[in-house]
């Protein structure tokens, strides 16, 4: 037997059975939106008031154009990878490598930012003084048992991701119905409290809202993963993304308005929505039962965002762009070094943020961070869209033309806004150029590995035609 015939018989085999069916790929896409990003939101914008909610109107309004993006290109390329693909088959392997790093890097730097997140609801029971150090191990603890929970196979993800996206709507649609009603009209002034114009306002509060849509392309991510992704993804990536975005926008009216701001900047309200139960109860069992559920579905989210992690490196080493070992699947068919180098990397960047900052300030600038980062593919994308739906020309209708270049064109050009606004709020320099500098360290890192790569790099396949 040849090596080549014995590595190909030694290689997880995946049956249909074993991979995502429709319902499981839009847990992945809602589980991998709402995780703790939105909980925690109100207590990140709460210095900006509630113009916020403009700005997530923005947000969501931008995340739907990018998920409408995402839907076609996945029909035109079911490839996993998503924007990496994408980027590399329409503007060639350098663009690919860089689209590859930079969403990588949105993945592993997200989970730590929703484990920071996530351990606002935890400390909800434990360690309420906020020790510092009892705050990064649990932040660990957040970070490994998921990756321990993606070690062990598709179909054990897959029920875990059901059964926490399923319990995590519990709070939002609550507070998206009931909350509601329970709203004070003069919580929504003062509008503006940033001191900063209405634009810049809107700007840096819808870079922090971004944060809550990422994972709008996760389908398209781990296409490899989905049964029939050409009709499966775009789906899953729309319907996903439409629910969220309804929950979003109805929850975060019934927060602002039953807290003012002046108590949501509070460090007693970190865990927001834990305390907008309580007001509306008047006592404590309410929010601690929310606290509970956004704990659940901070677990559901890293547990779907660990697999991303991986994905990607895993496409990349496929085509050559990333080392050898990241292509490596365990007998379990899941790439194992690839999630436990993205865990461990998510480790470390949770470690250097808390050094000399506090919890507050470490989650928004790693959620800026994967604004930026993210921001990158999803422009490329869009502009992959552009460029092929142009060359295509009237193969569809004109109808179908026009609503796939404004998605793309109101894509790119939030992309390059979030980028442009992902700054902290701070008389310090570096903390209001924190995320940039975190960024630009992370692409340096790639520049060995780019350089290293490019004689194993294979040719981008050509462009197939719109489906």
């Amino acid at each position: 037997m040849s090596l080549t015939a014995h590595r190909r018989s030694a290689a997880p085999i995946q049956t249909a059975s074993d991979k995502m069916g429709p319902w499981q790929a839009t847990a992945l896409v809602v589980g991998s939106i709402v995780g703790v990003g939105i909980f925690s939101l109100p207590y990140s914008l709460a210095s900006y008031g509630p113009i916020s909610l403009v700005a997530m109107g923005i947000a969501s309004v931008g995340a739907i154009a990018l998920a409408v993006v995402f839907a076609g290109l996945s029909r035109r390329l079911p490839a996993s990878g998503g924007p990496y693909a994408y980027a590399r088959t329409a503007f060639g392997n350098t663009w690919g490598f860089a689209n590859a790093w930079s969403y990588w890097i949105t993945a592993w730097a997200g989970n730590a930012a929703i484990a920071v997140g996530w351990v606002y609801y935890v400390e909800h029971f434990i360690n309420k003084g906020g020790n510092t150090t009892v705050s990064i191990l649990i932040v660990l603890a957040g970070l490994w048992i998921p990756a321990a929970v993606n070690l062990t196979g598709v179909r054990n993800l897959s029920a875990f991701q059901v059964i926490t996206t399923v319990l995590k709507f519990v709070p939002l649609i609550f507070m998206a119905t009931v909350g509601l009603f329970c709203i004070s009209t003069a919580n929504f002034t003062p509008w503006n409290t940033s001191g900063d114009t209405t634009s810049s306002a809107l700007g840096g509060a819808a870079a922090i809202c971004l944060f809550s849509f990422l994972g709008v392309e996760v389908a398209a991510v781990a296409a490899s993963k989905v049964r029939n992704p050409e009709h499966n993804v775009p789906r899953a990536t729309l319907g996903g993304t439409l629910a969220s975005a309804a929950v979003y926008m109805l929850s975060l009216v019934a927060v602002f308005g039953i807290l003012p701001s002046t108590a949501l900047a509070e460090d007693s309200n970190k865990a927001s929505y834990a305390s907008a139960a309580n007001d509306i109860f008047g006592g404590a069992w309410s929010g601690n039962l929310v606290a509970a559920l956004v704990i659940i579905s901070g677990i559901g989210a890293l547990n779907g965002w660990t697999m991303i992690c991986a994905e990607m490196p895993l496409a990349a080493a496929k085509d050559g762009l990333f080392p050898k070992v990241f292509g490596h699947e365990s007998s379990r068919g899941m790439p194992s070094v690839g999630i436990i180098a993205s865990t461990a990397l998510a480790s470390v960047a949770v470690v250097i943020s808390y050094a000399g900052a506090s919890g507050a300030t470490v989650f928004t600038t790693l959620v800026l961070m994967t604004g930026i980062t993210a921001a990158v593919p999803y422009a490329f994308s869009a502009l992959a869209q552009l460029v092929w739906r142009f060359r295509d020309g009237h193969v569809t209708s004109t109808a179908l033309l026009v609503r796939d270049a404004f998605a793309a064109i109101a894509g790119l050009g939030l992309s390059v806004a979030f980028i442009y606004y992902s700054r902290n709020v701070s008389d310090d320099w570096y903390v209001v150029w924190g995320p940039f500098l975190m960024t630009a360290g992370a692409f340096v890192l790639g520049i060995p590995v780019y350089l290293l790569q490019r004689k194993h790099m294979t040719e981008p396949a050509d462009v197939p035609p719109y489906k």
